[in-house]
This record gives structure tokens, C-alpha cells and sequence, in this order.
């Protein structure tokens, strides 16, 4: 891959020299020769350096869209040439929604370099369309999202469903409602997901099948964050019954049961380019995926498990 490219990227994503410097395991002067190389071989700036931040030119936003492209190509043509080579192994860039990222994914990578330890896999979290958009624009090789609506250029398959429920800390009121009624479900503060997110999607869905407009919102931008705040007290959410494995355990936080459409169910999806082939050691991927996607999801619900925690 081209230094100069892959270090002018680094810096345009993360808008920091240190940063790039940190995730491209080089010095920060040697990232400053690189893009001051690559300025002047295009005789043009392609970044403003302030003390706090770094931002692109006009120039650099033309440079950064080919830029992307360009690497991509270069993994694909790295990822042939060894394939030739009977090689499984190189770089895997892996995007995930926060949902599967943090709670599915480790597990997966933890088999994955254990059975193909010459695969070295890179991971973004982001919401689904973030993942779907960085997909498009060839930053990653494949996605795992929970939403359904992620646009054109990309096709979609199931990797394993997932089971949503509502839940709350158990002192808080509506927890001892037994079957609480729409109108009850709407005077609460709905603790929820930003918008363009798997879960946010899976919680409008749920509000109007069950026509609920709930007179409080509040958008928090990280699964961890509603959590926390739902423990307190501050009120109710739609989770992946995965990513409250730890809270239901402990009992910080309780399923509310006899509440319509729940347990709410959705699928984790896949995404690829379309018109891609694959590769030898993306298919050795999602091969490991859906094997540990299979067990960790199937525990989510065990035969005659109740709602009520």
C-alpha cells in the first residue's frame, strides 16, 4: 500500500497526527514527512493544522475519497495475489454496530485467531448506517449491523436473529405493573439509541405497533451509557437481550413482562459489496462468525425461560 496514502487517511479520519501515529505504529514526525511528501509531490495543501485540530482542504476532500478507494484497492489486489498463494491470512477490516461489536463479536475474533492466526482483523463500532456508509466507501471488507435499512451498492443476509425486551431497575414503579397499558408506557421516559441506529430503529417499530408516543425521550449515543442510566432509575429501554446478559444476572435491571409485542425479535445482518467475490480469508471469517454467532445467540432465550427476571 502506498505510505503516503495510507498515512494521509489515517491522519483524515482521525483528524489527529498522534493519533494516525499511534494506530500506524510509526512516530509522529515520520507522519509529518509523509504528508508534507505527499502535499508536495500534488502541490497542493491538503490539510489546516491548528493546536487543536486538523481538517481537510477542498483539495483534501477530493484526495481522501480517492485515497479510500485506492487502499481499498491495493487489500483487494494484496488479498488476490495471495489467495494465488493458497494463503489465508492478511488484513480484515470489520465494521460492527454497537450491539454485536461489543456483546457478539469478541468471542468470534477470540476463534478467529485462534484457528487462522495469520488473518489480522481491524474493527470499527459505529451505528448501522455509519457501518453501511463506511462499507460503500471501501474503509471496511464487511459489516455486521442490526438494522435493515442500509441503502444501495450493498447486499444483505441474515447471520442469527436477536431478542429484544424492555426493561427497567426493579425499584423502579412501573417494574411491579404486571401487564402495564399503552397509556402507563407512554408517561414514562423511553431511554433510547440515536437516530441511523439498529436499536433505535427496533424501538420506533415497537412504539407504533403498540401506539405509544411516549411524552419523554432521551437520546444517548452509547448502549453502556442507557444502561447505566436505567439502573438508576431514570427510566425504561429496549436492549438486545445480549447486551443485558450481565445486568439480568445481577438483577440491576429487570425484564418487564406482559408488555405487547415483547420480547421484540430482529436479525443481525451481513453486509458486502455487491458484485464482490470473496475472499479465501473473509470466508474463513464468516465462517468462524456464524459458528459463534450460532452458540452465543442461541443461549438468549433458553426453552420455557419467563420474562419476568
Amino acid at each position: 500500500m502506498d505510505a503516503q496514502l495510507e498515512v494521509f487517511e489515517a491522519v483524515a479520519r482521525l483528524r489527529s497526527f498522534s493519533k494516525a501515529a499511534e494506530r500506524l505504529h510509526i512516530t509522529q514526525p515520520a507522519v509529518s514527512q509523509q504528508i508534507r511528501a505527499l502535499e508536495d509531490s500534488l502541490g497542493v495543501r491538503l490539510l489546516e493544522r491548528t493546536n487543536k485540530a486538523v481538517s481537510l482542504t477542498n483539495a483534501g476532500e477530493i484526495a481522501l475519497r480517492h485515497a479510500k478507494e485506492i487502499n481499498g484497492l491495493y487489500r483487494a489486489m494484496s488479498e488476490r495475489i495471495g489467495e494465488l498463494m493458497n494463503c489465508v491470512g492478511g488484513p480484515i477490516a470489520i465494521g460492527a454496530s454497537y450491539t454485536f461489536g461489543e456483546y457478539a463479536l469478541p468471542p468470534a475474533l477470540a476463534r478467529l485467531h485462534r484457528d487462522y492466526p495469520d488473518i489480522r482483523p481491524t474493527i470499527a463500532i459505529g451505528n448501522t448506517a455509519e457501518i453501511a456508509d463506511r462499507l460503500r466507501a471501501r474503509e471496511l471488507d464487511i459489516g455486521i449491523v442490526e438494522g435493515e435499512d442500509v441503502g444501495t451498492g450493498l447486499r444483505s443476509e441474515k447471520l442469527a436473529d436477536d431478542e429484544m425486551v424492555l426493561a427497567a431497575a426493579p425499584e423502579h414503579p412501573i417494574a411491579g405493573v404486571r401487564h402495564p397499558s399503552p397509556a402507563r408506557l407512554a408517561e414514562e421516559t423511553w431511554l433510547v439509541r440515536e437516530e441511523g441506529s439498529g436499536t433505535r430503529a427496533a424501538t420506533d417499530r415497537l412504539l407504533a405497533a403498540m401506539g405509544v408516543r411516549p411524552v419523554r425521550l432521551m437520546e444517548l449515543g452509547s448502549t453502556q451509557l442507557i444502561k447505566e442510566m436505567a439502573e438508576a432509575g431514570l427510566g425504561i429501554t429496549l436492549q438486545s437481550r445480549l447486551a443485558l446478559r450481565k445486568e439480568l444476572k445481577l438483577g440491576t435491571l429487570r425484564v418487564l413482562g406482559g408488555v405487547s409485542g415483547t420480547p421484540f425479535r430482529r436479525e443481525f445482518r451481513l453486509l458486502l459489496r455487491n458484485g464482490e467475490p470473496m475472499t479465501r480469508s473473509l470466508d474463513a471469517f464468516l465462517g468462524t462468525l456464524r459458528l459463534a454467532a450460532t452458540e452465543l445467540l442461541g443461549e438468549q432465550r433458553e426453552p420455557g425461560r419467563s420474562d419476568k427476571e
